[in-house]
């Protein structure tokens, strides 16, 4: 019998400044300390016109946490918003607790996910990034991130002027030495999608926000066994997986990381060459969960993404997951269940018609010293008859418009 997970007891803290829609935001937070192990005890919020520059939330409200997590046992405070060096080592010396804002913890899911070396790379560059200006101020914020080759004890606060010189000169020296690493990684991913394009493979790409289901929809279309959870950034590192469609064309499948609102602009710049992915994608396969009353929202913090890495204007469709969970389902796009299957083979039929012009079926008779040009078919279409005749190897196919100029001369 296995003992029960011991989670860290945390409060949530958030001003209420009518920038974005404080119970949805909240409610995002909450799901966010959830997948790091942490129990929700308390919510803390305070009406402001503005977060204050030195507390972010007003002296009195502060004092009143205080004794509300005490009298708790809260662990951790956790801002809903990104907080200033400064403020966070005020914080913490006002709430006599360790402070995590929005984006440490998303930092720290993503540290705890990273599976390869590139997401784990990534990860701790969008933490050095964080880290660097904020020195000053990070104290026993970043217990729970530790080193990992970050610095460890010594990018934390320092003893003097030149201790904050001599960790500030360590951390930029490994985000160099980071980003030449992700440079190699990535021109092997050029690579990559140079030879896709060269074996002219469609490329679809699932994207959207985190946990509306893309690792369960890329399972069902492709049979991979991808791992999906029901949590929040599943899904860290870009998962491709070729499939036939049901026209016989061959594509590839790529499964991203998936966004949130306010996702940190040093992530997105981390994993940039991850997400990048999508913008060279033939399709884009926006994925909602049609069963979010918010999924709108979703979809614009979707598109806000695309737009920054330079991706909004593919060719895309808006896909909605979950509609086995609905009477209705949205009139906008395609709805479909991973779930149940359900809308999976109009999804199919959708990209078939999309990528139809980029193959034509043939009939050909290849003669034996021309076998060769059966892996070029193989690569840029598929092969669904074979027969080996006399005079040649007799095949029925579907073949990439670009090479069909070799296939001519063995036309029947």
């Amino acid at each position: 019998m296995t003992e029960d997970k011991i989670l860290t007891r945390v409060a949530l803290f958030a001003a209420d400044c009518g920038k974005w829609d404080l119970e949805r935001s909240l409610g995002e937070l909450r799901a966010l300390a959830e997948s790091a192990d942490m129990e929700v005890v308390l919510e803390i919020t305070q009406k402001r016109d503005a977060p204050d520059t030195a507390l972010y939330l007003g002296e009195g409200r502060l004092a009143d946490a205080r004794t509300l997590c005490e009298t708790n046992e809260v662990e951790y405070c956790i801002f809903d918003d990104e907080l200033t060096g400064t403020q966070i080592k005020n914080l913490e010396k006002a709430l006599e607790l360790p402070v995590l804002d929005r984006t440490l913890l998303i930092l720290d899911i993503f540290a705890a996910r990273a599976v390869t070396n590139e997401g784990k790379l990534q990860t701790e560059l969008a933490t050095l990034q964080y880290r660097l200006p904020r020195l000053s101020g990070l104290g026993a914020s970043l217990s729970r991130q530790g080193g990992g080759g970050a610095g460890g004890g010594g990018a934390r606060r320092g003893a003097g002027e030149s201790k904050l010189e001599y960790d500030r000169r360590h951390l930029r020296r490994r985000i160099d030495l980071i980003r030449e690493k992700l440079t190699e990684i990535e021109q092997r991913r050029n690579q990559t999608r140079r030879s896709r394009s060269r074996n002219a493979v469609p490329v679809i790409a699932l994207v959207g926000y985190t946990n509306v289901g893309k690792s369960s929809l890329l399972n069902r279309i492709c049979g991979a066994e991808v791992e999906s959870k029901d949590m929040l950034f599943a899904t860290l590192d870009p998962t491709a997986r070729k499939m036939t469609l049901p026209s016989g064309q061959n594509v590839v499948f790529v499964d991203t990381v998936g966004f949130v609102s306010r996702l940190p602009h040093s992530l997105v710049e981390a994993f940039k060459s991850t997400l990048e992915e999508a913008k060279y994608a033939d399709i884009i396969l926006k994925v909602a969960d049609a069963s979010d009353p918010l999924r709108e929202e979703q979809l614009r913090v979707t598109d806000e993404v695309l737009h920054e890495i330079g991706a909004d204007e593919n060719d895309a469709m808006v896909v909605y997951n979950k509609c086995d969970k609905l009477h209705l389902a949205p009139a906008d796009g395609l709805s479909v269940s991973a779930e149940t299957g359900d809308g999976i083979a109009e999804l199919l039929e959708f990209l078939d018609h999309k990528l139809a012009d980029r193959v034509r079926p043939v009939e050909l008779l290849l003669p034996y010293d021309k076998l060769s040009l059966l892996s070029e078919l193989r690569s840029g279409g598929s092969i669904s008859a074979e027969e080996y005749r006399e005079d040649g190897v007799y095949v029925k196919a579907l073949a990439d418009r670009r090479s069909l100029h070799l296939f001519l001369p063995y036309l029947i």
